[in-house]
């Protein structure tokens, strides 16, 4: 029973905030009549909400007890000063990611009216050789991890992204030996990503800032900045006894 109540709650993608009892119960693979019922318990309940169209969303509730019980809660409210410090020098899109698995998700995004294309958002996910915040993440990841990253499939968004296992494994030690990730038009041709690490109280990287600006002359310039804010927030966390 819970394993279908996962699997309905996963037919939910970030772009994807409403949807009916059919589609559900296509995206998680159950009978109609399942999903029907397991749909009505959890409306029951408050973890989903369905509307005067009989369509179906995320409950109030759910993102109640998901705030409540974020592992990323205190993180964020550490970054979130300096996030915004750093996103309005830039004007484009200044975000904080986590290694979640395999990939990266991210969980606060700030961006602009007219900032450069960004893909990503609040609760988004990537593929760890994808974006700069990724490579961050698996850069300084365990050895098991990094191994099966670069053993599996590394598809490509655009002709940048990095699809050789010997090239990205030359990239994360670059990004070891810098402090910073630098992607240029890996996720969309237009959007230069641009990452450092966050270590918490015990040096440990706990998490990526990333930056999404255009891809163009300017966008180097860009590093200075993350790396100092980079080490403000580090001296935050070590002054909080962060560790995650």
């Amino acid at each position: 029973m819970l394993t279908r109540a996962v699997r309905i709650l996963d037919a939910f993608g970030p772009d994807d905030h409403v949807l009916t009892v059919t589609d559900i119960s296509r995206r998680a693979d159950l009978p109609l009549p399942t999903a029907g019922r397991l749909v009505g318990e959890l409306v029951r309940h408050g973890l989903l909400h369905r509307d005067e169209q009989r369509r179906v969303r995320i409950g109030v509730r759910l993102w109640e007890l998901a705030q409540r019980a974020s592992p990323t809660l205190r993180l964020r409210d550490v970054v979130m000063p300096f996030l915004e410090d750093v996103h309005a020098v830039v004007g484009h899109s200044a975000q904080l990611g986590v290694l979640d698995g395999d990939e990266v998700l991210f969980v606060e995004r700030l961006s602009a009216p007219r900032a450069v294309v960004n893909l990503t958002r609040i609760a988004g996910r990537l593929p760890l050789h994808v974006s700069s915040a990724g490579q961050v993440l698996l850069a300084h990841s365990s050895p098991d991890l990094q191994e099966r990253v670069l053993s599996g499939p590394l598809p490509a968004m655009t002709a940048e992204t990095i699809t050789d296992a010997d090239a990205l494994r030359t990239v994360l030690a670059r990004v070891r030996t810098r402090g910073f990730a630098f992607c240029a038009g890996h996720v969309h041709p237009d959007a230069t990503g641009a990452a450092v690490p966050l270590r918490g109280a015990d040096g440990r990287v706990v998490a990526a800032l990333s930056l999404v600006i255009p891809n163009d002359e300017h966008a180097w310039s860009r590093v200075a900045l993350l790396q100092s804010t980079a080490r403000a927030v580090d001296r935050a966390m070590r002054r909080g006894t962060l560790v995650q």
